[in-house]
């Protein structure tokens, strides 16, 4: 092939809309997510984490252009977006481990680690709300992005223990939340109400009807089909750290 041509094939490669590559990000969650007894909850070896492969899987998804993110399909982005915030708060946990008992130890008003902008992507200072809120939850509308993000606490969904494709987005966000629902310590039915995370509450609407939305998942909730009265179980800000797994 003509030289001029390979080079041209070379600098269209960002235009075709090729994907990210996250095998970097999912070695490092197959080596230190630790899934639970039952598969419906995990934690994490911040102790035993190569930061340096961290790093520099996190200097990757910084130099991705917004104009290419936006030529990939649909599910490539997603799980650039989902992989990136739950990369991110690892690091952010990171920087204060091992003495850190939760993530609201940066503090909820100066410090807060949801809005402190610590990391760039699209080429400017972003935060872990500007993912979840100003783009997966508004340009993607699908309420499993909620199992899928991790706040790096007790009380969130499973960090899941590979890293999210495009290829497999669908099946992977299922089984989120087949895994986040049918786990009785965070959802269950108790005294004749079904006793659900906070994030039903948090994010109502998303999740609206919530009564028909529930009923998809009668068999994970244990509900029998039945339309039972809401009660909203307390949230667990813990840190999601696997101590007795990770090198201190």
């Amino acid at each position: 092939m003509d030289a001029r041509l390979i080079l041209a094939a070379v600098l269209l490669v960002p235009s075709l809309g090729l994907g990210f590559e996250h095998q970097a990000w999912d070695a490092l969650l197959r080596k230190n997510v630790v899934v639970l007894e039952g598969g419906h909850a995990s934690q994490f070896r911040y102790g035993n984490i190569d930061r340096k492969a961290l790093q520099a899987y996190l200097s990757s998804l910084s130099r991705v252009e917004e104009r290419q993110f936006k030529t990939w399909p649909r599910a490539e982005q997603m799980a650039f977006l989902i992989n990136a915030y739950n990369a991110f708060t690892v690091e952010k946990i990171l920087t204060r481990y091992p003495d850190i008992r939760s993530i609201w130890d940066f503090g909820k008003v100066f410090g807060n680690p949801f809005r402190d902008r610590f990391f760039i992507l699209f080429q400017k200072p972003c935060s872990l709300d500007d993912i979840e809120h100003e783009t997966l939850r508004k340009n993607y509308r699908d309420p499993r992005i909620h199992y899928a993000v991790n706040c790096a606490s007790v009380g969130c969904p499973m960090l899941r223990e590979e890293a999210y494709v495009a290829a497999r987005l669908e099946q992977q966000l299922d089984e989120q939340a087949r895994r986040f629902l049918s786990d009785r310590s965070r959802n269950r039915v108790r005294d004749g109400r079904l006793e659900v995370s906070k994030i039903f509450d948090w994010f109502k609407e998303d999740f609206e009807p919530r009564e028909q939305y529930f009923a998809r998942y009668a068999r994970e909730l244990g509900t029998g089909g039945r339309a039972l009265p809401l009660a909203f179980l307390d949230y667990d800000w813990a840190l999601n750290d696997s101590r007795s797994s990770s090198r201190r």
